[in-house]
Parts: structure tokens; C-alpha cells; sequence
């Protein structure tokens, strides 16, 4: 069940007309969260965003389906999501949401770690191919304000300077 807050960040994202992923990435950020103050664990950063994406689709956001190439059973799974949330809201199976907790609480915490954060990002990058990632650059550039460019501009600067 998301925290009260993730759902009206997401609604707000949702009314100033922001994409779907833009109001999911609300349920990821709360999923990292919970990682990280220890409440469950992950498998990997990619099961920690599939567990965000899931709630974000439960909780009523109408995200597209996963591409052609997932597995079956991702497709199958988000479709039941998908179709939970435009049922509404309705309480959790007691049994279940315990096992579900239990399974995730076994499980390791780097998943949320910054390294882990950033290692994903750069995979998911490099997926999409230098078109894409200079779009994101450029993005980045018109959305950030002074400060942060400068501070983007100098750790450029020093990575360029270690390579």
C-alpha cells in the first residue's frame, strides 16, 4: 500500500500534466526509500523499480505495457496490476501481503545503494543508444538552473580530467 504522501505527489504530478512514468517515478522513489531504511530488500535496482511500477499501476496510473520483448509473465503481471487499479481500491489479502513481505525482507539492501542507482541508469542509457542519451543531456541542461549546471559542468570537468 503506498504512503499517503507518494499518492499525492503522484496526483499532483497527474494535474500539472506530467507523463505517466513522471507520476510512477513517485512510487520508485518510495520504494528506494523503504529499502533503504531497512523495511525490505530487493533482488536488484531492476525488481526494486518492477515493485514501484506495480504499485504506481495499482494505484490507478495508466502506464503503457511492457515492451515486446519482457517475459511473458512480467506482460501478464502488469496487465493484472493495470486491471487492479482501474478496479479500485480494495484490501489487501492479509496472507499474501505477508508473504510478499516476508520473501522481500530476506532479501539484500544494496539494490537502493547510489552506486546501484547510477549503475542502472547508465545501463538503461546505453540501451537506448547516443541519440537518446543526448536528448537527455540537453533536457537536463534546459531544465536545470544555474547552480546545478555549474556543479554538472565541473564533475564533467573532472571526469574528463581522470580519463
Amino acid at each position: 500500500m503506498p504512503e499517503k504522501e507518494t499518492l499525492e505527489r503522484a496526483q499532483q504530478a497527474k494535474r500539472s500534466g506530467k507523463r505517466p512514468t513522471t507520476q510512477a517515478g513517485e512510487f520508485i522513489r518510495e520504494e528506494m526509500h523503504h529499502i533503504r531504511e531497512g523495511k525490505h530488500g530487493a533482488r536488484s535496482t531492476k525488481q526494486a523499480i518492477a515493485i514501484g511500477l506495480s504499485k504506481a499501476r495499482r494505484a490507478g496510473v495508466k502506464l503503457p505495457r511492457p515492451p515486446k520483448g519482457s517475459k511473458r509473465t512480467t506482460r501478464r503481471s502488469a496487465a493484472y496490476a493495470s486491471r487492479a487499479g482501474r478496479r479500485g481500491r480494495r484490501r489487501p489479502a492479509r496472507t499474501r501481503s505477508r508473504a510478499i513481505t516476508r520473501a522481500l525482507r530476506r532479501e539484500p539492501r544494496a539494490a537502493a545503494t547510489r552506486g546501484a542507482l547510477a549503475r542502472q541508469a547508465r545501463q538503461a542509457a546505453r540501451r537506448r543508444g547516443a541519440a537518446a542519451r543526448r536528448a537527455a543531456a540537453r533536457k537536463a541542461v534546459r531544465t536545470k538552473g544555474p547552480a546545478e549546471r555549474k556543479a554538472a559542468a565541473r564533475k564533467a570537468a573532472r571526469t574528463r580530467r581522470s580519463r
